[in-house]
């Protein structure tokens, strides 16, 4: 619906509600411009209020523009009652009580409750069927099913680990979630009222409602660490909420998300728009509504979740990864089958740094960095840092380095890299330290990023051999195994020797205890954890730091 001016019968100048052309449905009803002055605008009223009133007075606004002369108008401004009464020094954990029959169990993650009607899904094309509130229930996830899982109260998978796509997924939207039941799907039919209890370290699906308790703890109090915690961030929707938790930036933001979530289409789908199928093209082009060019559509949308997170941060530094779909789930994007090839173990094959240069992909990686250029220039949010996921060997960094620099993206430690038409001033770079390559030849790779951040999950898998999204062998060793540890010390070393940063952005610290106090041992500089990990871990750290100061 929209207002309109009307004279009617009388003659006088009225308003009248009307329906809205389908046409003006599909354009944005603001410019660029116009809503920075919005946004100015707003923040002046905000503003006013607060100082008027002494304190935080976050404002209710509505807007209006003239469709005729094309003016802006603040029409009304009220104070907000929900957000300005919330405590953000607190922080809530969840107990369970009075359990039914237990149905299923399987790894815990969230350390949350819930209950609810649970829905069994076995593909994301059933998206329509499933109401919000409900409790997902399915064999597994990967990125296409993002649109799903935030419509649910918790998660159940049949298969996967604690380093799962549903298993991360879950942690950075705040929903509890079970995986690696190994029946649920057999177990749980549609309809069933149950409760998701993952507040343990197995976690338990029981019949009925049980008795969920919440306590609050005061972030507050909590101690101050040597070592820098900060948090994983996915979805640009949880990054200002969990931007006031005590943390000295987001350690890892994923591309992957923003690009399932804020636009579904494969980036080679969007480059050779014209030769997709009709199917394809009208399907692309109702995800595009607003847009009239592919390419700026994914580019602004991928822009525009990663400076989400960033302005939610800011000024605290975000690291940002690069795209790193293996190539079965980058198969699932819209027009994506045509591009992808089918890999025997899509894990250890086309992903990450290799696609980056390689001529069947490297035009799509150039959407990502101009994106990040939008971010960093026109934005203005230079708090933004690229990373670059599972870099084989020196060549391939140097290539990338190269292509990121041709499109304005130039790492400050390797400023010959710039082009004389470079779009941007020298920015950190930083790279994932997930293959054992990475610390055998960290000196050689040093010498061309600013930093490091350690991928836990895929240097244990591929310093052990363990397939990470294996039920059957995930006994055989994690995070703590002598030689995952050996080469953990043997990069911390290097970095600090080089003064170069270095993180670690997996599950291990908040996870295993004993593999957190190595890390502080060694020295490493930050751990970076998922928003539900963060208070629980600050506590840790401050303990062993205390203990190891005396």
């Amino acid at each position: 619906k929209k207002m309109i001016y009307d004279t009617g019968k009388s003659g006088v100048i009225q308003t009248k509600i009307v329906s809205t052309p389908t046409v003006l449905t599909k354009r944005f009803v603001l410019t660029d411009a116009e809503i920075i002055t919005m946004a100015s605008w707003g923040a002046l009223i905000e503003k006013h209020y607060t100082e008027r009133a002494k304190k935080w007075m976050p404002m209710d606004m509505e807007w209006a523009k003239d469709g005729i002369s094309g003016e802006l108008y603040i029409v009304q401004a009220r104070p907000e009652t929900v957000q300005a009464e919330r405590d953000f020094s607190k922080l809530v954990e969840y107990t369970v009580s009075g359990q039914g029959k237990e149905l299923a169990r399987g790894i815990s993650v969230g350390s949350k409750a819930a209950s609810g009607k649970t829905h069994l899904i076995l593909s994301p094309k059933q998206i329509r069927e499933f109401k919000k509130g409900e409790i997902l229930v399915t064999t597994m996830t990967d990125p296409d099913w993002e649109p799903i899982m935030k419509m649910a109260s918790a998660i159940v998978t049949d298969k996967g680990g604690r380093t799962s796509h549903a298993a991360i997924v879950s942690r950075e939207l705040g929903l509890p979630a079970i995986v690696g039941t190994g029946s649920a799907t057999r177990v749980l039919k549609t309809g069933t009222m149950v409760t998701v209890d993952a507040t343990g370290s197995a976690g338990i699906i029981t019949a009925g409602k049980a008795k969920v308790a919440v306590r609050e703890h005061s972030l507050g109090t909590l101690p101050e660490t040597k070592t820098k915690i900060m948090v994983n961030i996915a979805s640009p929707e949880i990054a200002f909420e969990n931007s006031f938790l005590p943390v000295k930036g987001v350690g890892l933001a994923r591309e992957e998300f923003i690009i399932a979530s804020y636009i579904g289409v494969h980036p080679l789908a969007i480059l050779n728009f014209k030769k997709q199928s009709p199917r394809v093209r009208a399907a692309i082009q109702k995800k595009m509504a607003g847009w009239k060019d592919p390419v700026e559509y994914y580019v602004d949308n991928l822009a525009y979740g990663i400076a989400k997170i960033c302005a939610a941060f800011a000024p605290r530094p975000v690291i940002v990864r690069f795209s790193d779909f293996k190539t079965n789930e980058y198969s699932t994007l819209l027009g994506g089958e045509a591009y992808e090839p089918e890999e025997e173990n899509p894990m250890i094959g086309w992903r990450g740094a290799s696609r980056y240069y390689d001529p069947k992909f490297k035009d799509a990686f150039v959407l990502e960095c101009r994106a990040l250029v939008k971010v960093r220039e026109d934005m203005g949010l230079e708090n933004v840092i690229p990373m670059i996921p599972f870099c084989r060997t020196v060549a391939e960094a140097q290539q990338v380095l190269g292509s990121m620099a041709a499109h304005g993206l130039v790492a400050r430690s390797q400023t010959s890299h710039a082009s004389s038409g470079s779009l941007t001033s020298a920015t950190p770079v930083y790279m994932m330290c997930e293959i054992p390559s990475n610390v055998l030849l960290a000196e050689e790779f040093l010498d061309l990023f600013d930093g490091m951040s350690i991928g836990s999950n895929d240097l244990t898998q591929l310093t052990l051999g363990l397939d990470r999204d294996s039920g059957i062998v995930t006994h055989i060793g994690n995070e703590n195994d002598e030689a995952v540890r050996a080469l953990i010390s043997m990069i911390i070393r290097k970095c600090s020797a080089r003064g170069k940063y270095l993180g670690i952005c997996g599950q291990g610290p908040s996870d295993l205890p004993d593999f957190a106090e190595f890390l502080v041992r060694e020295g490493i500089e930050s751990m970076s954890l998922n928003p539900d990990s963060v208070v629980k871990t600050i506590e840790h750290v401050a303990e062993i730091e205390e203990r190891i100061s005396h």
